[in-house]
């Protein structure tokens, strides 16, 4: 009998072994997959596209003749965007994050409502974005065509994934933390500020970063509030009508010329390069904050 039972056991352990190592092998493979994917990807957009990119090529305006257009328009039409989206988006997501983790009545019928509505509204497709920007920014705020309306469209679009993570980062600080604080006589405020931030602050870069570089990337949007695909002139205000990388690169893509193909291929370069500085800047903020 004990023989029987240890065969039986022995077969058991066989049968867990291989299977773990059969996962094991399917999640290397999607890895390699995944990568080969993505090298393959980076190969045929650098190899077209790095020949292409030059002091005058990011120093021009876009133009209709392919060899002499640039993307000087579109890099400072998406500075533009993302650095008021982010002056927007970050205080108000960090606030209402605050609000419902720290702040909210338990079990309370209303923020449970806030709460699935964000989490529906962080996977509606940016498109539908667009168009409530068009209706609510560019014609009953009367904003028009400008910056400021596109901004504001694209804080719309990112303030649920900037509320959800910052969320989840305010959820990873200890429970103890809080307590101790509030032990020591320091009021809810106090206690957010000097510890519970400073704790989840990391994690909150985390959020931000993959929401700016998600707003940096987006075309749909825009284009739906109007942006233009061909501007001769620097923006010098929020109120001035602008272009950003995505529809530049949408634009050139589409023409059948060469060398606007080409074009479209440095600029996917450029707007690689400046979402690869905007990582770096935050995440040596974030490695600071944690330090």
């Amino acid at each position: 009998m004990n023989f029987l039972f240890l065969r039986r056991l022995r077969t058991r352990s066989n049968k867990r072994w291989v299977k773990d190592k059969l996962f094991e092998f399917i999640c290397q493979l999607s890895v390699l997959l995944a990568v080969a994917i993505l090298i393959a990807l980076l190969w045929s957009v650098f190899s077209t596209g790095i020949g292409r990119v030059s002091s005058q090529f990011l120093t021009s305006f876009p133009s209709r003749i392919p060899q002499n257009a640039g993307v000087k328009a579109a890099i400072l039409g998406s500075l533009w965007v993302v650095g008021i989206t982010g002056i927007v988006a970050i205080p108000i997501g960090v606030a209402a994050a605050v609000y419902l983790e720290e702040y909210k009545i338990r079990d309370s019928k209303l923020t449970d409502f806030i709460q699935i509505n964000i989490s529906n509204l962080a996977g509606v497709p940016s498109i539908v974005y667009g168009l409530l920007g068009l209706e609510l920014f560019v014609r009953l705020a009367g904003l028009g065509r400008s910056i400021l309306a596109g901004s504001l469209t694209m804080t719309l679009l990112i303030l649920p994934m900037v509320i959800i993570v910052s969320q989840e980062a305010l959820k990873a600080v200890p429970r103890t933390i809080r307590e101790a604080s509030y032990g020591l006589g320091a009021t809810r405020w106090q206690t957010i500020r000097y510890q519970v931030l400073p704790s989840a602050l990391p994690g909150i870069m985390t959020g931000i970063i993959l929401s700016l570089s998600r707003a940096i990337g987006e075309s749909a949007p825009l284009i739906t509030i109007g942006a233009v695909t061909y501007i001769s002139s620097i923006p010098e205000g929020v109120n001035d009508r602008f272009t950003v990388l995505p529809i530049q690169i949408f634009d050139w893509s589409s023409r059948p010329q060469k060398g606007f193909q080409d074009a479209a291929a440095g600029a996917i370069v450029v707007l690689l390069a400046i979402l690869l500085i905007m990582n770096s800047l935050a995440i040596i903020l974030r490695a600071r904050a944690r330090r």
